[in-house]
């Protein structure tokens, strides 16, 4: 989808990034999520997206599970799919401090009770946590051979 792949890359940002990297690719599935759009002449009346690439993203989500379609035009998001509202929450709360200018334009709430929900880092033990206080280690579907070439002393691709 990205027209580039990160095959070099052991990291699961990178195998996201090649499903909804592209740039209409989150704007779509937030539409799906938040505004409960299902088809697709309104994704593309809302977005302003070319029938082209909208058809190209959607038969793509469809393809990997990102959705499913229902009759001629309706693409419903699956539970892969629906799994991204946290991602685009905490990307909504990372533009709105770094990129909005003013004031949030658009808050989250929790569907029940109405109060305000937001994407937070937390430790298992301690609860919430800093961002900056969250550390990577090598989990248990590194590749073998990473880990050798890290031990090694050697500098591994990923």
């Amino acid at each position: 989808m990205l027209g580039k792949t990160y095959d070099t890359q052991i990291c699961s940002i990178a195998r996201s990034l090649e499903l909804v990297g592209e740039r209409w690719s989150l704007l779509i599935i937030r539409d799906a999520l938040f505004a409960g759009v299902t088809r697709f002449g309104d994704f593309q009346h809302n977005l302003g997206i070319a029938t082209n690439v909208l058809a190209a993203r959607l038969d793509a989500f469809v393809s990997s599970g990102i959705m499913r379609r229902e009759g001629s035009a309706d693409y419903m998001l699956t539970a892969k799919g629906s799994a991204l509202a946290t991602a685009l929450i905490a990307l909504t709360e990372w533009g709105d401090e770094w990129a909005a200018p003013g004031a949030p334009p658009i808050l989250y709430q929790h569907g029940s009770c109405g109060r305000h929900v937001s994407a937070q880092v937390v430790c298992e033990e301690c609860g919430v946590i800093g961002s900056g206080e969250a550390k990577v280690q090598i989990g248990p579907g590194m590749p073998a051979e990473y880990v050798a070439a890290r031990r090694g002393g050697r500098r591994a691709v990923g």
